[in-house]
């Protein structure tokens, strides 16, 4: 798992950056608002990333912000919203408008972003309700120890990695969660274990 990646920024061209990490080049996509904080070619850039797995494509994802990491998570989540909607949706508008036209049930500013239908930003504004919390708390908790949350959230990600659906990934982490469970690692192991 791919969690958070510092190196010198190759190429850059929106939404795509190419970033050298002691001789690797890997490619990510960005938000518009990521890839514009991103400094210029030959600098040191750090990003923390999702990385999804498909049968037809790997792609990494970068995000300047750990917010905006746990919006992209919280968003693929939704059902009919995959990684390239929700990229739309972040390079659309910040974290904190993002919050904001959920808590004011604002649909007009999501019907905005190009690829957001009516029916897709109604299910937004329900789904993402009660999950705001977590992203506002994201960038709080960056310094502070794993906590449940977030060995879950790591745990989901990587079971989203190997294939799993993200709506099944978060079923198979909250069927094994338990308090003697305290590593990422050994709720996967747990969940996939379960899944057998």
């Amino acid at each position: 798992m791919i969690g958070r990646l510092k190196g010198i920024v190759i190429d850059k061209q929106a939404p795509d950056l190419l970033l050298d990490v002691n001789g690797v080049g890997y490619e990510l996509l960005l938000p518009l608002n990521t890839f514009f904080d991103i400094p210029e070619i030959g600098e040191t850039a750090t990003l923390h990333t999702h990385f999804v797995v498909r049968e037809d494509a790997q792609q990494l994802f970068g995000f300047s912000q750990l917010e905006e990491r746990a919006l992209f998570r919280h968003l693929i989540r939704v059902n009919g919203v995959g990684p390239k909607m929700a990229l739309a949706i972040l390079s659309g508008m910040s974290t904190d408008q993002f919050v904001r036209c959920v808590r004011s049930d604002d649909l007009a500013a999501l019907v905005k972003v190009p690829g957001v239908g009516k029916k897709t930003a109604e299910r937004l504004l329900i789904e993402m309700r009660d999950k705001l919390d977590t992203v506002a708390a994201q960038g709080v908790e960056d310094n502070l120890p794993a906590t449940t949350k977030d060995i879950n959230a790591e745990a989901e990600s990587a079971l989203t990695a190997l294939g799993y659906r993200p709506q099944d990934a978060a079923k198979m982490v909250n069927r094994v969660a338990a308090d003697n469970i305290s590593t990422a690692e050994q709720l996967i192991r747990a969940a996939l274990k379960a899944a057998l």
